[in-house]
């Protein structure tokens, strides 16, 4: 049996456990950091907007390969963003 589509609600609550782990990690180079800040302001503006902007999912996806290696968590994190946002179509 699948999960249910996931709503909005469950994406906020993502977006604020991704932003919890950035801040938890430190050690993330600035170029990474300012991309992911920049990317989740992205998915946060078109949540804002009902899905009718598009996030950019291939930009998070090479950001979860970059912190694979330090920032398992934070690649988790990221990964389950890209796959919830493509179940949303956004």
């Amino acid at each position: 049996m699948s999960d249910p589509t996931p709503d909005r609600e469950s994406l906020q609550t993502l977006l604020g456990k991704v932003h919890e782990r950035l801040n938890e990690a430190g050690s993330v180079d600035t170029g990474s950091r300012e991309m992911l800040t920049q990317v989740m302001r992205d998915i946060e503006k078109a949540l804002g907007q009902g899905g009718r902007a598009q996030a950019n999912t291939s930009r998070l996806e090479s950001l979860a390969v970059r912190f694979e290696a330090d920032h398992p968590d934070l690649a988790a994190s990221v990964r389950r963003l890209v796959n919830l946002l493509s179940e949303v179509g956004i």
